[in-house]
């Protein structure tokens, strides 16, 4: 196994994230495969970081000169980052590389492999889509009951109403994700069954 890795390891270039080696040339590969491709959470991820750094600068600056700060930056930056949150999530799902315990996941065939991941995509999928159902829920009440935010008096739902959104994402990207395994799944069992019908 060990052999097999470093193989695939040495097969492409490469860039260090969090410790992690991953194929830089296989990713950028696979994006082009997908019909909506992740980069497209990418550059939205981008988008809110440019935010959150422009927000918060122009806090400090303020209130290193007036004592004062604006008063809808904390809370809109909050916002921010937990768009940037399920965002990062849905690029990570889609190029499968949500957090898992790769001691179990590496250990076993092709299609045990494979099995455990359809199973980690439909377990995302559906938890997503329980947030969505949720998250629905509550932008709906806080649409009906006229709720504002607490920092600038904003409806509330202008906030909570990119949970559901982003969750259903999510949950798509996972299913897609369980298709492609499906399908590789079934590619690899077709693998087996051609030698042995052509053995005499």
């Amino acid at each position: 196994m060990e052999p097999q890795q470093q193989a695939r390891r040495n097969a492409v270039p490469q860039h260090v994230v969090d410790s992690a080696v991953i194929p830089q040339a296989a990713d950028e590969a696979q994006d082009a495969e997908f019909r909506v491709s992740p980069r497209l959470e990418d550059w939205i991820g981008v988008i809110v970081m440019v935010l959150l750094v422009g927000i918060t600068f122009a806090n400090v600056v303020v209130r290193y000169f007036t004592d004062e700060s604006f008063a809808w930056t904390e809370e809109f930056s909050v916002f921010l980052m937990i768009v940037l949150a399920l965002v990062a999530g849905s690029a990570a799902v889609a190029r499968d590389r949500n957090i898992r315990i790769e001691f179990f996941f590496e250990r076993g065939s092709a299609a045990r492999q494979r099995r455990l991941a359809i199973l980690s995509a439909l377990a995302v999928a559906v938890m997503f889509i329980a947030l969505a159902v949720l998250g629905a829920r509550i932008t709906w009440d806080e649409y009906t009951f006229g709720e504002t935010s607490p920092g600038i008096g904003v409806p509330s739902w202008w906030y909570s109403v990119w949970l559901p959104v982003l969750s259903a994402g999510i949950a798509l990207r996972a299913l897609a994700l369980m298709a492609r395994n499906v399908r590789a799944l079934k590619a690899l069992h077709a693998g087996k069954a051609a030698p042995a019908e052509r053995a005499p």
